[in-house]
């Protein structure tokens, strides 16, 4: 009788869907991420990228355009070629608050399992003296058509 349980409870826990991970995360674990070879995408618009500059090695895939306006489906596009739902993502824009919703989008209708919003930006990690590259190469190379 309790093998059985046993058995159904196990089945029951195979059947339930797993649960994607939305981590909020600060530049310490940021930096340790990136390190690590986790892909950093930066949902910021071209001017932005411009102004401020981004993390070395972020790919530059705007969620929100200057108008607000979002193509959830063709972002992700470009997302699964970076990363797969399985593997882990890190997600940026200037004060983490675009994030959110982009985070939220890969990990309940995408199936991401692990998805890291930095907490509070790009502003936040420039404040901190942390590096920045110049976007105009990236973004030179990612309107040339490159897998950005």
């Amino acid at each position: 009788m309790v093998r059985k349980m046993l058995l159904s409870l196990v089945a029951l826990f195979l059947v339930l869907p797993v649960r994607a991970a939305v981590v909020d995360i600060d530049n310490t674990e940021l930096a340790r991420l990136v390190a690590a070879g986790v892909p950093i995408i930066d949902i910021r618009t071209e001017g932005e990228w411009k102004e401020t500059g981004i993390v070395p090695g972020s790919r530059l895939f705007t969620f929100f355009d200057e108008k607000g306006r979002a193509d959830p489906p063709a972002w992700l596009r470009q997302v699964q070629g970076v990363a797969t739902p399985d593997q882990p993502v890190i997600v940026i824009c200037r004060s983490g608050n675009r994030t959110k919703a982009a985070s939220q989008f890969l990990s309940r209708q995408a199936g991401y399992q692990t998805v890291y919003n930095v907490r509070d930006g790009i502003r936040a990690w420039a404040k901190e003296g942390r590096p920045l590259a110049p976007a105009a190469s990236a973004v030179a190379r990612c309107l040339g058509g490159a897998n950005c």
